[in-house]
């Protein structure tokens, strides 16, 4: 699951809670956040590991690229060596080797920008997404601090999310 989806969800769990009676605090079934968590745990490193995997491919594709490269070149120059004794086949076999090696040459060199572009692209989406997610995690936790905040000014004090002698499955937090 996409993790700003789930971040959604989080969002919208603290937003719809019930309101304890008589004071501005709010109940949140405790279960239900810690599966939100898991579930975000378990989504970012597969998208971290998505990642590293796109530079892997990226990385052997050129290394493919290089080896097929100097495979054309061996050849080229193979090529070249067998066809010396005569001076005009030795001419012709040059002006060949030498249209192998750039053709070699140039499709290594497109067929790595493309591979760059490719990984670029996704780097990218992957980036825009992580950004996502760091903005929906600060604007949660400004969320927070306002509620904090709020509690503070109505008189209330401070108060803990989570009590440590309560064994309630519920999380109280301020609104």
């Amino acid at each position: 699951m996409d993790v700003l989806v789930l971040i959604d969800k989080l969002d919208d769990l603290v937003h719809n809670a019930k309101a304890v009676p008589l004071t501005d605090q709010v109940r949140i079934d405790r279960e239900e956040i810690y599966d939100i968590l898991d579930q975000m745990r378990a989504t970012i490193p597969e998208e971290i590991k998505q990642a590293r995997w796109i530079v892997k491919e990226r990385q052997e594709m050129l290394a493919e690229a290089k080896r097929e490269t100097d495979r054309l070149l061996g050849e080229a120059r193979e090529q070249a060596v067998r066809e010396a004794s005569q001076t005009e086949i030795v001419k012709i076999a040059e002006r060949q080797a030498q249209d192998i090696v750039d053709e070699a040459r140039r499709a290594a060199r497109e067929t790595r920008l493309e591979m760059e572009d490719w990984a670029d692209s996704i780097l990218s989406t992957l980036e825009v997404n992580l950004e996502k997610f760091l903005t929906a995690v600060k604007r949660g936790r400004e969320r927070l601090h306002e509620r904090s905040q709020e509690t503070v000014v109505a008189g209330v004090g401070p108060t803990s999310a989570v009590s440590s002698n309560d064994d309630s499955p519920f999380v109280t937090t301020a609104p």
